[in-house]
C-alpha cells in the first residue's frame, strides 16, 4: 500500500530552520503539508528513509504525523520572489513527500515539558533501531502539540542505504544516547524492549517499506527491481531489532553542551503538571 497521495496547490511559506529547506503548502485534500523536496540535496533517500521510519514510529504507536505523496507542479512556485525556493521547486516537479503541518505545536524544550521513562525508552529504543542522529539536544526533532510529543524529520535515518554492503555490519552497530534530548528523563530502554521488540516482525517492515513510492527505489545500484530494494530494507531492520537494546549507551553528554544551559542535563523535572 503506497502513500495516500493529494496534489499541492499553493506554496505558502519556506521553513528555514531545516537544511532541506521544507516548506508548507496546501493541498487538493483542503490540508496544510510540511513538504520535503525530491529536488532537495539530501535527494530521495531522504524521503526514504522519512517514510520507512516514520511509519514504522506510527505502527509501534509511536506520534508521527500523517505521512502522504505530494504531486507538486513547479508552476506553483513562479511567483515565489526567492530564488533558492524557486530552484528547489523547479528541481521537484511530479512526487515528493509531505508530512501534516501541526498548527500552534512547539518545539521540544525538555525544561519545559516532561517525559516519563517509559515514554522516553520507547523513543530512544525506536531511534537506536533506525539509527537516527538526529534528536541530539541540538536538534530534538520533536513537537510538543496538545499536551504530546511528535516525532519528525526522519530523513537521517537508515543511513546505511547510502551504502549498502554496510547494512549487514548495521544490525550490530552500537548507539550512543549520550547526547539524546531525551536522555536526562532516564529512558527505560529494558521496557522498551520488551514491548516494542516482538512487534517488528518481518510483516510489520514489509507494510513500512510497502509505502514508498516505486519510482524511490528504481535504478538503486546493486538491485534489480524495487521489490529486492524493500526486501534488503526488511532484512537490515529485522536483523536489528532483536538485540538492538543491548547496544545502547546513555553516558555522558558531549563538552559542547548548550551555552545558555550548560547544566540541563542535571535540570530537576519541570514541576508536575508543567507544559
Amino acid at each position: 500500500m503506497m502513500l495516500r497521495e493529494v496534489t499541492a496547490t499553493r506554496y505558502v511559506t519556506p521553513l528555514r530552520e531545516g537544511g532541506s529547506l521544507p516548506g508548507v503548502v496546501e493541498a487538493d485534500d483542503l490540508g496544510t503539508y510540511v513538504m520535503k523536496f525530491t529536488g532537495a540535496g539530501q535527494g530521495r533517500k531522504a524521503l526514504v528513509a522519512e517514510v520507512i521510519s516514520g511509519v514504522l514510529a506510527q505502527r509501534l504507536g509511536l506520534r508521527v504525523p500523517e505521512l502522504v505523496g505530494l504531486q507538486l507542479d513547479p508552476v506553483i512556485g513562479r511567483s515565489e520572489p526567492d530564488e533558492e525556493v524557486q530552484a528547489l521547486l523547479k528541481a521537484s516537479g511530479g512526487l515528493n513527500l509531505g508530512m501534516d503541518f501541526l498548527p500552534g505545536s512547539l518545539g521540544f524544550d525538555p525544561l519545559a515539558f516532561r517525559v516519563d521513562a517509559a515514554e522516553a525508552g520507547r523513543v530512544v529504543w525506536f531511534d537506536a533501531l533506525v539509527g537516527n542522529v538526529d534528536r541530539s539536544w541540538r536538534n530534538p526533532n520533536m513537537l510538543v502539540w496538545h499536551g504530546d510529543l511528535w516525532l519528525i524529520d526522519h530523513g537521517a535515518t537508515l543511513i546505511w542505504h547510502h551504502n549498502w554492503p554496510s547494512a549487514a555490519a548495521a544490525a550490530d552497530k552500537p548507539y550512543d544516547a549520550s547526547d539524546h534530548a531525551l536522555a536526562p528523563f532516564g529512558p527505560d530502554v529494558a521496557a522498551a524492549a520488551a514491548e516494542l521488540a516482538p512487534k517488528v516482525t518481518a510483516g510489520l517492515l514489509a507494510e513500512a517499506v510497502a509505502e514508498v513510492p516505486d519510482e524511490w527505489l528504481a535504478d538503486e545500484p546493486g538491485f534489480g527491481s524495487p521489490a529486492e530494494v524493500r526486501a534488503a530494507y526488511v532484512g537490515a531492520l529485522a536483523a536489528r531489532a532483536p538485540r538492538v537494546h543491548e547496544r545502547i549507551v546513555v553516558g555522558e553528554r558531549s563538552a559542547d553542551g548548550p551555552s545558555k544551559a550548560p547544566e540541563w542535563l542535571k535540570a530537576k523535572p519541570p514541576r508536575k503538571g508543567a507544559r
